[in-house]
């Protein structure tokens, strides 16, 4: 091979090697895109799980509400019956 076909051989592996170059970079830059992505929408999942967990607590709060109401109002409703029956009693007397 004369010095020449070397020269050229070099250059030819310059250029192929400039050129993967090319294209790592541009693959470097594609994951980059990718990952930035990713980021996106882990912090947009993030966030609606915070939201879902705020939720599930609100619901939790408005069970825990229900739950006292309802056993205030079992209890009304227990007061009511025996101050009925107490009434049908001292009704009764008139008889």
């Amino acid at each position: 091979m004369t010095s020449v076909e070397k020269v050229e051989a070099g250059s030819s592996l310059v250029d192929d090697a400039g050129k993967t170059m090319d294209e790592i970079v541009t693959q470097v830059k594609r994951v980059s895109d990718l990952i930035a992505e990713i980021r996106a929408a882990t912090e947009e999942q993030s966030s609606g799980v915070s939201q879902i967990d705020q939720a599930v607590s609100d619901l939790d709060n408005i069970t825990q509400q229900n739950t006292a109401l309802v056993e205030k109002s079992s209890a009304a409703s227990d007061s009511l019956k025996q101050q009925a029956t107490r009434l049908v009693e001292a009704v009764s007397v008139f008889r």
